[in-house]
């Protein structure tokens, strides 16, 4: 992952395929995030904080705590 550049779709979805996730088609961004979070062993939030977030090894921070005006 690119560091300070959110991550593009495309990107997500070759994470997703390298953990072995299946039938995700259709889903939005943000729940095939919170589908790799849970296949990595953490918290399946993306997209639910506000402004801070204590999972400081997943790999979705960054892009997570955005602020919404970018």
């Amino acid at each position: 992952m690119r560091e300070g550049v959110l991550m593009k779709m495309g990107e997500v979805r070759e994470k997703a395929k390298a953990l072995g996730l299946r039938n995700t088609f259709g889903l939005s961004k943000a729940e095939l995030i919170r589908r790799i979070q849970k296949a990595e062993g953490n918290f399946d939030c993306f997209g639910t904080a506000k402004n801070f977030c204590d999972q400081l090894d997943c790999c979705f921070r960054e892009d997570c705590i955005q602020p919404n005006d970018q």
